[in-house]
């Protein structure tokens, strides 16, 4: 009688990272600095009590399929309109075509005159109903 045979399969190692002498000289070589440290100062973090974020706010500009034309975090005490001033300024800077901006309601105010005035855009804010909870895609009405 034949008996069976079943291949077990290969255990892999778990992946390390390389001796710490090893990664210091790879960094070396790739001319990176051995010894990175990322400092986050006070500075760029805060508090903004309005919307209870802790931290940092990312202003965010998209086109209408959704690509990327301009991204800034601020601390979260920094007020949105300001924010969106200067992302709109770099925005319309780099992107000559723009004309409509669609934003919600925290980005009312003078930044609507500014936006016309100052970059010939016009934006229609979105109004988000308040039985909405979380996140959710709709059209300006």
């Amino acid at each position: 009688m034949a008996r069976e045979h079943r291949i077990q399969p290969a255990s892999t190692p778990p992946r390390r990272r390389p001796h710490p002498t090893v990664h210091h000289d790879i960094r070396l070589l790739i001319g990176t600095d051995s010894n990175p440290v990322a400092l986050v100062g006070s500075d760029n973090r805060g508090f903004d009590g309005g919307k209870l974020i802790n931290g940092r706010k990312r202003h965010v500009v998209v086109d209408t399929l959704g690509l990327l034309l301009g991204v800034i975090v601020t601390a979260a005490d920094t007020g949105d309109r300001a924010a969106a001033q200067v992302l709109l300024e770099q925005v319309a800077d780099a992107h000559h075509r723009l004309t409509l901006v669609w934003a919600d309601g925290g980005y009312t105010g003078s930044l609507v005159e500014h936006c016309l005035a100052a970059l010939a855009l016009v934006r229609a804010i979105v109004k988000r109903s308040d039985d909405m909870r979380g996140f959710v895609v709709s059209s300006p009405t």
